[in-house]
């Protein structure tokens, strides 16, 4: 037990040890799709190129920035700003339908009180590292800025039905987190205990909906924390992980409860997976979820990967979304690829969520396929082939 905490903490500190601004230069294309064999949901995918350039023209500074079809997120960071292991960062997002809003009520995609969001805005970013030298960093997040949501009308919408105003809010955001994980598809090591807070002033709240029956709340404070673990065995590449996550709102709506369900690992900061449902399936005000997956090696080369997983979730629904089932449980199962060269890999994950409701009956399955492409490796690889002498 004291050599697996030894190895976490050595790939943990590794990979986090300048506080939040990502150390590892990164050169990422991740994609995701959620197809339901069951019932008709809104698109569950993502596709998205991540860069991360630690040193952005000198050591002083840092660059990351995610980019999809239709959003960016970037953000430049000043390293010991404020002093020794204190970062400042500035960041700037924005783009099409990330604020789009789903309305699911018993496993219904209910589209015509769904619509359409796009959203941009700017914050400023404090990272500090309260314990150099640690094997596993402790790093304070402090985060505020301004963000803008232009709410559309979805063509399902019928004519009484009235869409929020659009949303000017004023953001603040803090945590503290203990080690961390890579922004990779399956990383082979990670450990984290984390906390966080988060407060929206929305400057333009008020009714929506149906003659007014539902409403932005004007004051929304979020609290969230996780404790995450994944190893792998070196010698049997046996991959072991385990969350454990909860989180609860005061003054909560429908646009800012936590969406639960679904399985792809990337399309948040902090995915709440629950296998075999809608990506975002259940609305929450409170929560507390708890999930587990085993993989292993099946063939000699280690080539393919086997996996089992399985998560269970107990929610406090968002008014007027509630469901019969306080408790909501899945399980998947899944097959990988990753060649030698760990240049890409593959997976696609069959979930079933038990408790899931369709036409009236309990259950429901889905089929996911995940892929990561490493442009860093690839580049290596060719540039080796290039330095290798040919025989005549």
């Amino acid at each position: 037990m004291v050599r697996i905490i030894t190895l976490v903490a050595a790939l943990v500190w590794s990979c986090l040890a300048f506080a939040q601004v990502d150390p590892v230069r990164r050169d990422l294309v991740e994609a995701g799709y959620d197809q339901p064999i069951s019932g008709h949901a809104p698109l569950g995918t993502y596709l998205f190129y991540y860069l991360s350039r630690p040193q952005f023209r000198d050591a002083d500074h840092a660059l990351r920035i995610a980019l999809s079809p239709a959003y960016l997120d970037g953000e430049w960071a000043i390293r010991n700003a404020f002093g020794a292991h204190t970062d400042f960062a500035v960041g700037v997002f924005g783009g099409g339908f990330d604020s789009d809003y789903d309305e699911i009520r018993n496993g219904r995609w209910v589209r015509e009180e769904s619509f359409i969001g796009h959203d941009g805005g700017i914050d400023a970013r404090v990272y500090h590292l309260f314990n150099p030298g640690q094997r596993i960093p402790l790093n304070g997040i402090l985060q505020g800025g301004f963000r803008y949501v232009a709410y559309l009308r979805d063509s399902h919408n019928p004519p009484d039905f009235v869409v929020p105003a659009d949303q000017p809010t004023a953001r603040i955001r803090a945590g503290l987190r203990f080690g961390g994980i890579e922004p990779v598809l399956a990383p082979d090591m990670a450990l984290e205990l984390s906390a966080w807070y988060e407060g929206d002033a929305r400057l333009d709240a008020g009714a929506y909906g149906f003659g007014g029956d539902r409403a932005v709340e004007s004051r929304v404070q979020r609290f969230f924390a996780r404790g995450l673990f994944v190893y792998t065995l070196p010698d049997s590449q046996q991959r072991f992980s385990a969350v454990l996550q909860g989180g609860s709102q005061v003054h909560p709506d429908r646009l800012s409860a936590w969406r639960i369900g679904g399985v792809l690992p990337l399309d948040a900061e902090f995915p709440l997976i629950v296998p075999g449902y809608y990506e975002g399936e259940f609305s929450a005000r409170n929560f507390v979820l708890v999930g587990a997956d085993y993989s292993l090696p099946i063939d000699a080369a280690r080539r393919w990967r086997a996996g089992f997983g399985a998560a269970t979730a107990r929610i406090d629904y968002t008014q007027g979304l509630e469901e019969p089932h306080a408790w909501v449980t899945g399980a998947s199962a899944s097959l990988g690829y990753e060649p030698q060269s760990k240049a890409w890999k593959v997976s696609l994950v069959y979930g079933h969520g038990f408790d899931a409701i369709r036409h009236g009956h309990r259950g429901a399955d889905s089929l996911s396929l995940l892929m990561e492409l490493d442009l860093e490796r690839m580049g290596y690889m060719q540039a080796d082939a290039a330095s290798t002498p040919r025989r005549e």
